[in-house]
């Protein structure tokens, strides 16, 4: 019995792929790469044969030869453990979902309160706790800053706590009302200068927080506010210079605050002041203690802060100690302050030193403002009489 070309054609070609008995599904390699012109290729990637691939890939019988439950009569190939486009590369292609912001903030809060109360948790369980949080805080910082090189998990904490200080939400510096509510956060981080490891971590910290005025009026009231005196003075010099940072930020940024807080503790504070700094062994801290001195009593909302800090026999000698001492700088921040000051007695009782000192009293580099200073207290000096005392 005779037969066309076409049909013999479909014959040899489908007699050449076996079938499963058992379903009517072909193997997978004649529907992905049919061996000849009868059975069209794909023509994109979005093909039904292609569909039929992915949804191979996808079903975990796949591997084990099985769909729906039936063997195939050709098994499917083995995919290799490792390497390039083995199994690793294919369950690549169905990566789970990306984290939202919602649910990394949730799921890093989550483990912060786990590691706070579970302090004595197995140490293996502890450690992936905390590289699963070292994570979560990296992709914190990627959020907030953009991605960038990788740094240790600590850093990548202290600039996310530091860019919190900045958000707003509807004009709202939200964490702000958070710290209000959670102020003994504060305590906590001005003791981390105790922590020799996290101490310059705590100190970012600490400034960012102060720039919200509550916070500030906070710190400079707690108890933990005369720890500053010591923590200036430490021995490690990268420690000591960041407290000193973080004190002068206390005392300079919010005028108001510091107004009323020099008022109100003007005895207690300016004894540590000048025992513990402007009279300390150490040229650095007696150096930025004068700077620091000058920036507070020169300032207007200090008005009355000044009139009295000069008033006092004993501050004078001080400043009159400093301006003798062999360092310009600090001769120069000394006489900064003690120009404005109504010191007529004092200055009376040592005239003909004062105008010894003055004359030979010069700055490294040429400074027309200073100069004309210097000239204006030679002149008020010399025209000092003892009847000009109030």
């Amino acid at each position: 019995m005779g037969m066309s070309n076409a049909s013999a054609s479909r014959r040899r070609c489908w007699s050449t792929r076996p079938w499963s008995s058992t379903t009517l599904v072909p193997p997978m390699a004649t529907i992905a790469n049919p061996p000849c012109s009868c059975v069209s290729s794909p023509k994109h990637s979005g093909s039904p044969e292609r569909d039929i691939v992915v949804e191979f890939i996808k079903n975990e019988d796949y591997n084990s030869g099985a769909v729906g439950g039936s063997e195939l009569s050709s098994p499917a190939p083995e995919l290799p453990e490792k390497g390039f486009g083995g199994k690793r590369k294919m369950k690549g292609l169905f990566k789970s979902k990306p984290k939202t912001p919602v649910d990394l903030v949730r799921l890093t809060r989550d483990l912060l309160i786990y590691v706070d109360q579970n302090p004595d948790s197995r140490e293996t369980k502890r450690e992936e706790k905390m590289l699963e949080l070292n994570k979560l805080i990296r992709e914190l910082k990627s959020i907030l800053y953009g991605n960038g090189e990788a740094e240790p998990a600590r850093k990548d904490a202290t600039q996310v706590v530091a860019n919190l200080q900045r958000q707003q939400v509807q004009f709202r510096l939200i964490a702000c009302d958070y710290l209000e509510a959670n102020i003994d956060l504060m305590d906590i981080l001005v003791l981390g200068y105790e922590n020799t490891d996290m101490a310059l971590h705590y100190g970012t910290m600490l400034r960012e927080c102060i720039r919200h005025q509550s916070v500030a009026r906070y710190v400079l009231e707690s108890e933990n506010v005369k720890k500053f005196f010591d923590y200036i003075q430490l021995p490690n010099f990268d420690i000591a210079a960041d407290a000193s940072a973080t004190f002068k930020e206390l005392l300079t940024r919010h005028k108001s605050t510091v107004a009323e807080f020099l008022s109100k503790n003007y005895d207690w504070f300016f004894a540590e002041y000048n025992s513990k700094l402007l009279e300390s062994t150490n040229y650095i801290t007696r150096r930025q203690a004068i700077k620091l001195l000058g920036d507070m009593l020169l300032d207007r909302s200090n008005c009355a802060v000044m009139t009295r800090y000069v008033s006092s026999r004993d501050n004078l000698r001080i400043l009159m100690n400093l301006l003798r001492e062999s360092s310009k700088s600090i001769q120069i921040e000394a006489f900064h302050v003690f120009k404005p000051a109504d010191i007529i007695s004092i200055l009376l009782a040592n005239k003909t030193k004062l105008l010894r000192l003055f004359a030979d009293f010069k700055t490294d580099k040429e400074d027309e403002q200073f100069e004309a200073d210097k000239a204006q207290v030679i002149r008020e000096i010399l025209a000092l009489e003892p009847w000009d005392q109030p």
